[in-house]
């Protein structure tokens, strides 16, 4: 059994390097579109049986232009974390800011004021994966979701337990994952998609 993750693509709040989470429903940009329609003809070598997506427009889009004939099941609890007051902002628009540099000083770990914390969202989205796998039979699944997801998830059940920060997702490209174990889920990376 696979497991396909793919990033959504670009936003505008992409291009200006904003924390768009779960608050922010932006939908793709011109650059987002045309790189989501470039590569749609990598994602021909992948036959999904099912496709999850983020409900998010940025999400659903994107699994649209990559897998036009699929619906997706929209999970909920793949949306990218709650930024809370950070969202929207970048980090030139937080510097100075002591709860920004208080987050950062604490390596990520601290909870965003008045949003989640790096713990709850990892579990939240581990959670999820762990439902589509237990809930669904399929040989191939695709997730159409955010980077901090497939942070989230990668971080938490590839079988390398490479730490959060250290994965760099590429927009719209496909990481697969081979399923290794059920119980505890465990992910085997199929490609080198990390660091």
């Amino acid at each position: 059994m696979q497991l396909i993750l793919i990033r959504h693509s670009i936003t505008a709040g992409n291009l200006e390097k904003r924390y768009l989470g779960r608050r922010t429903d932006e939908p793709l940009c011109p650059e987002g579109v045309a790189l989501a329609q470039k590569n749609a003809a990598l994602f021909q070598a992948y036959q999904p049986d099912i496709l999850f997506c983020s409900p998010m427009k940025r999400c659903t889009e994107t699994a649209e232009i990559l897998f036009s004939k699929m619906q997706p099941q929209l999970v909920e609890d793949l949306a990218e974390c709650d930024f809370g007051a950070f969202e929207g902002k970048n980090y030139r628009e937080l510097s100075g800011v002591p709860a920004y540099q208080a987050w950062i000083d604490s390596g990520g770990t601290l909870p965003f004021p008045e949003g989640e914390s790096q713990a709850s969202f990892t579990a939240r989205c581990c959670a999820a994966v762990q439902r589509i796998v237990l809930q669904n039979a399929f040989q191939t699944a695709a997730i159409v979701a955010h980077g901090g997801t497939c942070m989230a998830i990668l971080s938490q059940m590839e079988q390398q337990h490479i730490p959060y920060f250290d994965w760099h997702i590429p927009f719209c490209e496909p990481i697969c994952c081979e399923i290794v174990s059920l119980s505890p889920l465990q992910l085997k990376l199929c490609n080198e998609k990390s660091g």
